[in-house]
């Protein structure tokens, strides 16, 4: 297959996405019933948002412009690229599958044991829209014959990623999460945008928001007030014992913190913090705040803000306006790594 054959098929998929949200098949119901038994995570709501994220990225124009500094159109050897897929959040390793794909590679993944369903879903509407894809994509339970790997989990499971895979081209991907901002100027509405960036997905994603950054003395009020709205996460069992969970063993260690009944905040220096919990830490001005963020570089995925922090590390290219965190654009790369160069080079 040409280049161009290959964007019209994903943007003809990225069509086929928006129906499946629009029309809630029964393929799509039963898709997604069985995708929560497998994963409690995996709600309906959230596999729709996934969805509905996608398909306003798979156009024709959008693809064209993501690939556009790119040399898609030269002699392209055909390689094996082996990928393991997380299992946090649904659909979260299609953007490996869609560059391996567009730039003209054969695609190999392994997929969580609890999330075996979406990628082969897509699939099979892929290759309904591009018979060609057809021997190109395959899942297996363990990753053998390949040509480089793309391997995405935590820091544990980083270490055995790069003892076994060392030896050929690789991409690791280790623990990040997204950070915020609070400038102290925001809105109502403000909050509740920051509201998605911490909720969707239940706070499992690497861009999810786990800890935020405030000004001396901020007032809490408000951001309470406004990330209220999120309180139907009440319902879903799994999230309110995580939050349980570490509301005894704040108690327990008697660490101070706030609460709404179904979010916990704490002053914590670590960046990732646990299911139901954000972090925060004070800053005093924006060279402080600044300083901070340019430390963390390696551990955090995105920054959410309404006024934008003035960076001096790679993390000034992956800031984005509250709300925007679980809605990223074609070139927004997992740890910041352009997949595509890495695979045109392979």
């Amino acid at each position: 297959m040409k280049i161009k054959e290959r964007i019209n098929a994903f943007g003809r998929l990225g069509e086929k996405f928006n129906e499946l949200h629009a029309l809630k098949t029964e393929e799509f119901e039963t898709l997604c019933k069985m995708s929560y038994l497998r994963n409690n995570w995996f709600t309906q709501e959230n596999i729709d948002h996934a969805l509905l994220a996608w398909s306003r990225e798979l156009n024709d124009a959008s693809i064209n412009h993501w690939l556009s500094g790119y040399e898609m159109d030269g002699p392209t050897t055909t390689k094996s690229i082996g990928v393991i897929n997380a299992g946090n959040i649904p659909m979260v390793g299609f953007h490996d599958m869609l560059s391996v794909l567009i730039s003209g590679h054969r695609y190999i993944g392994k997929n969580a044991s609890d999330d075996n369903l979406l990628l082969p879903f897509v699939t099979s509407l892929l290759t309904e829209i591009e018979p060609g894809f057809t021997d190109r994509i395959s899942f297996v339970e363990k990753l053998t014959k390949f040509d480089a790997v793309i391997a995405t989990g935590n820091n544990n499971s980083a270490r055995y990623f790069e003892n076994y895979f060392g030896k050929v081209p690789h991409i690791i991907r280790k623990n990040r999460s997204g950070v915020g901002v609070v400038s102290g100027n925001e809105t109502p509405d403000d909050f509740r945008n920051l509201g998605v960036d911490i909720f969707q997905y239940y706070g499992m994603g690497c861009r999810n928001i786990s800890k935020i950054y405030v000004p001396d003395n901020y007032d809490f009020k408000n951001f309470f007030e406004g990330v209220y709205h999120y309180n139907d996460v009440m319902q879903h069992s799994k999230y309110m014992n995580n939050f349980d969970y570490n509301n005894a063993m704040l108690l327990m260690k008697q660490i101070p913190f706030l609460t709404n009944e179904f979010l916990i905040i704490h002053e914590d220096e670590r960046i990732t913090s646990p299911i139901a919990v954000v972090h925060y830490e004070k800053y005093a001005g924006k060279k402080e705040l600044n300083d901070k963020l340019d430390a963390g570089e390696e551990m955090i995925q995105c920054v959410v803000a309404i006024e934008k922090p003035e960076l001096k590390s790679q993390l000034k290219n992956r800031i984005v306006k509250f709300g925007e965190a679980q809605s990223p654009a074609l070139n927004d790369y997992a740890d910041g790594v352009d997949t595509i160069r890495f695979l045109l080079s392979v």
